[in-house]
């Protein structure tokens, strides 16, 4: 219970920040989820005590201050917790840290990246995410990001997909639309992001 409700702490401490424009970073948020969890944990036990006592009148008990936001939905068959806000999916397996380098990473590309549509965590280490980059410069911008070499993208369909590394994390990366952008290759080989342009980002 306290893996899945330091996530749902996290989760809605993130949306609250969100909204209130605090001036919280990723490591704060991450450390007042930590934090709470405890407490949280005992307020519900002493509630739900209570409610024992008294029965048997009904008592509703609700989790204080995360009544708000997402909802994740746990799988516990496949062994993975969803959650969708504002358009982006997210998953990862429960067995997972939230402190893991995959993990962190997933959730400040959630917060500060609006091409990113969703993330997937199989592993500590691993991390599949899905963008939707609105220009060739947005996907250059990833590719550069993420250390993936131009000549191994590969196109499927509506997508593009390859794979890079982030400060010891492997990404899966998936670029919806992608091809798309694609079509004129003049452009795209001027701006570095097929086969043939020119070597290096200008920044």
């Amino acid at each position: 219970m306290s893996r899945h409700l330091q996530h749902r702490l996290h989760t809605q401490l993130v949306t609250a920040v969100a909204v209130l424009d605090l001036p919280l970073t990723d490591l704060d948020l991450e450390r007042l989820a930590v934090e709470m969890t405890a407490p949280v944990k005992a307020m519900l036990a002493e509630a739900l005590a209570t409610a024992d006592e008294q029965a048997p009148l009904a008592v509703s008990v609700a989790v204080p201050v995360i009544s708000a936001g997402p909802h994740p939905d746990v799988d516990e068959a496949a062994g993975v917790e969803t959650s969708e806000y504002a358009g982006c999916v997210s998953r990862i397996g429960l067995e997972i840290d939230l402190d893991s380098p995959a993990a962190v990473l997933a959730d400040k590309l959630r917060s500060s990246q609006p091409d990113v549509i969703a993330t997937d965590v199989p592993d500590a280490a691993t991390l599949g995410l899905t963008v939707r980059p609105q220009s060739i410069d947005c996907w250059r911008w990833w590719l550069s990001h993420l250390n993936v070499p131009v000549g191994a993208v590969e196109t499927h369909g509506d997508a593009a997909t390859a794979t890079g590394q982030y400060k010891g994390v492997t990404i899966q990366l998936r670029g919806d639309g992608v091809p798309e952008l694609l079509t004129d290759r003049a452009a795209a080989r001027l701006a570095g992001v097929i086969a043939g342009g020119p070597a290096g980002h200008p920044w």
